[in-house]
């Protein structure tokens, strides 16, 4: 059974950073590509960032280019989001998705989403 489990989230200051971490359960992260999203309050998800097994570099939304950092540790199976200089607009449930199968590139998780997410960890931004 796949799941994928955030934790990480918190109440941050502008210009804070945080880190979060989706470990993996059901499939090894050398098979799937796997990626972030978050959704804020009102508002529709947006993509984040997304890493697929043996490829580089990986996607990052505009918004958050040259602030987050997505990396992988595949003896743990478990992803990272390092978020720095947060700002309000961060503010959302962060989520990590992965698709049914192994030929998902990010291309297609950016147009069509994913299959699998896990139940997200709120990121709380205050000026």
């Amino acid at each position: 059974e796949v799941q994928l489990v955030e934790s990480g989230g918190g109440f941050m200051q502008v210009g804070g950073s945080l880190t979060l971490s989706c470990v993996v359960f059901g499939f090894g992260l050398n098979e799937r590509t796997i990626g972030w999203f978050r959704q804020a309050p009102g508002k529709d998800r947006e993509d984040v960032s997304c890493l697929e097994p043996f490829s580089s570099p990986t996607y990052y939304a505009d918004s958050v280019k040259g602030r987050f950092t997505m990396s992988k540790d595949n003896a743990k199976n478990t992803v990272y989001l390092q978020m720095n200089n947060l700002q309000p607009e961060d503010t959302a449930v962060y989520y990590c998705g992965a698709p049914y199968t192994t030929d998902y590139a990010c291309y297609d998780a950016m147009r069509y989403g994913m299959d699998y997410w896990g139940k997200g960890t709120l990121v709380t931004v205050s000026a």
